[in-house]
């Protein structure tokens, strides 16, 4: 490639162009200083790196130290023009030519490090002397790629560190609750947990770029670990609430199971008044009471050797079967009780219809008494067929709906 050429500039032209280069100058100085100061820079910088991580900040720190070098060359350019245009009076030919060279021509000279013989080419130099639009988009090159790094370290940090800080919160928690407990199992749980956000912190500290991909921060395994962090904690913190209120949980279960005894004592005691008046399909069997006040007493043995996750699951247990045992209870005791309202319910039913056959003047029917009688004669015997009450019931009452008024003799 043929070198560029400079152009000739009016001293108008030669003015605009630097200062338009100045103002390019500074905000070039301003986000290098920007990036020189960042957080990511600082934070690589100062980290025994590893890895990838490692490999990256030394391309990005190299190129840091290069743009920096550019950087100066390229201001050193602008400062000479903009000075041969700042002089006062008139300008000659030749200063304005060397202005215009300066800012149009190859002027910033760089150095370049030599390369080895085998890759050099023969017209290769040490150095390499560009324009000031060649050496601008060189150094935004070399700004993207090195910022780039910084950026992706710098948003690593921010997202993982927090959720490190958090998790570890978490475990801490829970290590001085889990060696109480007597459970292997947690135990085992928490020093994985442990050991894991141990390596993520390690990850973090000394190759943060391992957890950038894509282009963005990949947080799989601080979310593994908050899972984890979760998981143990709640579980610790349940099994110690159980440790510390286990005499008031106990109290509770055996409430509970005290509650479904009675329930069960209504219900048989429903059963037996229903058998004795009606006849009814065997009862619905009910639970054994009996077995879960039993079991009242493993409780108390669990509590005595501090087996607080069989504590734990046996009050669970214990608590959701005598409610469910109160509940079924209860039902036997309303379904008991509702073959008594059965009967009943005939019974008025009963009476109802003959109340209006003597409104209709049919009091005295020999067959519409006979049908009463056999109605009444199965409701009022003990235990009552219920069923062929309710049909002797339905052909009273059709009976009686067939009925025609008397009239009044005058």
């Amino acid at each position: 490639m043929s070198p560029a050429v400079a152009l000739m500039l009016t001293r108008e032209q030669a003015q605009a162009a630097v200062t338009q280069a100045s103002a390019e100058r500074d905000a070039i100085q301003a986000n290098l200083l920007e990036l020189d100061g960042s957080f990511g820079k600082r934070l690589l910088a100062g980290a025994a790196l590893t890895g990838g991580s490692q490999q990256r900040w030394e391309g990005a720190s190299a190129a840091l130290v290069t743009l920096w070098d550019t950087f100066t060359a390229y201001s050193a350019v602008v400062d000479k023009a903009a000075e041969i245009l700042a002089a006062p009076g008139r300008i000659s030919a030749a200063r304005l030519e060397e202005a215009g060279a300066l800012l149009t021509g190859p002027s910033v000279r760089l150095a370049r490090v030599a390369r080895p013989l085998v890759q050099r080419e023969i017209t290769a130099r040490g150095d390499e002397q560009l324009t000031l639009e060649a050496t601008v988009r060189g150094m935004r090159a070399a700004f993207s790629d090195a910022a780039e790094v910084l950026t992706a370290a710098e948003a690593v940090w921010n997202e993982i560190s927090d959720g490190l800080r958090l998790a570890g919160a978490d475990l801490d928690q829970a290590a001085r609750q889990v060696p109480g407990l007597g459970d292997a199992g947690l135990a085992n749980l928490l020093a994985m947990a442990q050991q894991n956000l141990a390596s993520l912190r390690d990850t973090l500290n000394h190759d943060p770029l391992a957890l950038w991909d894509a282009g963005q921060v990949d947080t799989a395994r601080l979310e593994r670990l908050r899972r984890q962090a979760e998981a143990v904690t709640t579980r610790a913190g349940e099994l110690a609430t159980v440790r510390d209120d286990a005499e008031r949980q106990i109290a509770r279960a055996a409430a509970i199971v005290s509650a479904a005894r009675q329930a069960w004592q209504d219900a048989a005691a429903a059963q037996q008044r229903a058998a004795a008046k009606v006849v009814a399909p065997d009862p619905e069997r009910l639970p054994d009471i009996d077995a879960l006040a039993a079991r009242l007493q493993d409780l108390d043995q669990a509590k005595a050797a501090g087996r607080w996750t069989a504590l734990a699951s046996d009050l669970d247990l214990i608590v959701t079967e005598a409610a469910a045992a109160e509940a079924h209870c209860r039902d036997a005791e309303q379904a008991a009780a509702g073959l008594i309202g059965r009967r009943d319910e005939l019974r008025g039913l009963l009476e109802a219809y003959r109340a209006k056959a003597a409104a209709l003047g049919a009091a005295e029917d020999p067959a519409l008494d006979a049908a009463y009688r056999q109605a009444e004669g199965l409701l009022w015997t003990a235990p009552a067929d219920l069923d062929a009450a309710a049909a002797a019931v339905a052909g009273y009452q059709r009976a009686v709906l067939a009925l025609r008024p008397q009239g009044r003799r005058a």
